[in-house]
């Protein structure tokens, strides 16, 4: 499906806003959730790059999918470290072996629906993390109240995903072609969010 001028906009203002999150959007925590934090968002920019270049048919792609479980896995990841002590060894266990589940089903030829399940268990979880926990951190007075728009962000990402994943296992809930034109817009109401977080924690 060919990119309007309006979806490459929107990915472009996703990049910026990306960017500027790698380069100045994280300072003063330990050096694991900033490491965390920069790998997240270094591949939603370069995602974006590589849509906008590509087309939203790249999403198609293997490679791109093994790519992009970096982004909820990583961001969950910095999440957990940063607030949840007590889970932080346990937490990264899953995330590398998640990930690794990933790539493997992703790399040999597997049954389709075994691979879209490992995947969608990976990012169920890592998506909820990121959606519960800054809402919860923020509810119960510990953060910023404006640290839950971090968790607005993990809704629209597991929103996303969960278009994604009907769509590849052919139920898609709409249309193939409403799904890819309100991608572009969930991506960069996802990364406003996720800025906006971050700035106010």
């Amino acid at each position: 499906m060919k990119l309007s001028p309006l979806n490459r906009i929107l990915l472009l203002l996703t990049c910026l806003l990306a960017a500027y999150q790698v380069v100045d959007g994280i300072n003063g925590l330990e050096n694991i959730p900033i490491i965390a934090y920069t790998i997240a968002f270094g591949v939603l920019l370069v995602a974006c790059l590589l849509i906008i270049i590509l087309g939203l048919e790249v999403l198609n792609s293997r490679v791109v999918v093994m790519f992009s479980t970096i982004i909820p896995l990583s961001l969950s990841s910095g999440l957990v470290w940063q607030h949840v002590a007590s889970l932080r060894t346990a937490y990264l266990v899953f995330a590398i072996a998640g990930y690794l589940a990933v790539l493997v089903t992703r790399s040999i030829n597997l049954p389709i629906k075994l691979s879209t399940v490992i995947l969608a268990v990976v990012h169920g979880v890592a998506g909820l993390v990121v959606f519960l926990l800054p809402s919860i951190l923020a509810a119960r007075g510990e953060t910023h109240p404006g640290f839950a728009l971090i968790g607005l962000g993990g809704a629209m990402i597991g929103l996303g995903g969960l278009l994604l994943y009907f769509l590849k296992t052919g139920r898609p809930i709409v249309s193939r072609e409403i799904i890819l034109s309100i991608l572009p817009a969930l991506f960069l109401l996802m990364t406003l969010s996720f800025v906006a977080g971050f700035m106010l924690s």
